[in-house]
């Protein structure tokens, strides 16, 4: 089971240097990506949660950290389709990987907030289609030399569009959510599947397992997927009574990574900027650093 990390994208520590001070060192103690996640907005009311009060754009994340580092893996966990246009994505994840030299990981989902549907001026129903047909004009725009496609939501007219990523055929696609209907859809069409922020790992473990079967039932092979599960990482003192997973003391979270990979996990990123601690615009950016440096330090590959 690879390891990899999430920089700091949320909250106080959530500045260029921070960004990129951790990002490299994660690179050179060996970490194999690193991970980035969506939010538009938020309530007045911070209702959400503090790591969602303020949180940079997963893709210019990215692409500043394409330039600082060399071998890891860049990954999104996730953006939403629904909120872009195949035809701008596409652009904007191609010159990502070319940039990059070919190390995007692409991960897809679906948002879950009225307000930021209505924010960007999509309604929320029919969203699975929404996604099937981004995830068709994606990769046709990634794979054809002439492309035109056409769905329900979506038309582009027959164009050429250049330049093609690195990756062939395409970047890994990779979608996230625990329903059913999710489960199915990442089967059928994705190279793998992502956890959200509030999934145990008994939730994981049967994600996992609808997915694989999914798969088998497309007629894909379910051991060329790849599973990555979120670990939102909290230090805490150790023996809470009421603990839950990826928090506690550093053994204590490290005996979850290995739960991770018996529930069929093939990678785990650890991200600091979902404790209230760490990813808050409130939060004391020195000590936010120091317990991240704690963690890369302690789970270093």
């Amino acid at each position: 089971m690879q390891i990899g990390f999430a920089p700091p994208v949320s909250g106080s520590w959530a500045t260029e240097e921070h960004l990129r001070t951790l990002a490299v060192r994660a690179e050179s103690l060996g970490y194999a990506s690193l991970w980035t996640f969506q939010r538009l907005l938020s309530p007045v009311d911070g209702g959400w949660g503090e790591m969602y009060r303020s949180v940079q754009d997963p893709i210019v994340s990215l692409a500043y950290l394409a330039g600082h580092t060399r071998r890891v893996r860049l990954g999104l966990a996730v953006v939403n389709a629904p909120f872009y246009a195949p035809i701008v994505l596409a652009k904007q994840l191609t010159t990502l990987d070319i940039l990059s030299g070919g190390r995007l990981d692409v991960g897809l989902g679906l948002g879950w907030a009225d307000e930021e549907y209505a924010a960007v001026g999509v309604s929320k129903q029919d969203r699975g289609r929404h996604a099937t047909e981004a995830i068709q004009a994606l990769t046709t725009i990634w794979t054809e030399k002439v492309v035109e496609y056409t769905g329900r939501h979506y038309a582009i007219p027959r164009t050429a569009v250049d330049p093609k990523p690195v990756q062939r055929p395409h970047p890994p696609i990779l979608l996230g959510g625990g329903a059913p209907a999710a489960l199915r859809r990442t089967g059928r069409l994705a190279d793998g599947w992502i956890s959200g922020s509030r999934f145990d790992l008994a939730e994981v473990e049967r994600c996992v397992a609808g997915v694989r079967a999914a798969a088998v039932e497309a007629g894909r092979d379910p051991g060329a997927l790849r599973f990555v599960c979120r670990a939102p990482v909290r230090l805490r003192p150790a023996g809470a009574p009421d603990r839950v997973a990826w928090s506690g003391s550093l053994d204590e979270i490290r005996s979850d990574l290995d739960l991770a990979a018996g529930a069929g996990v093939t990678e785990v990123f650890l991200d600091l900027n979902f404790d209230p601690e760490v990813g808050s615009p409130d939060a004391d950016p020195a000590e936010s650093v120091r317990r991240a440096e704690e963690v890369l330090e302690a789970f270093a590959p």
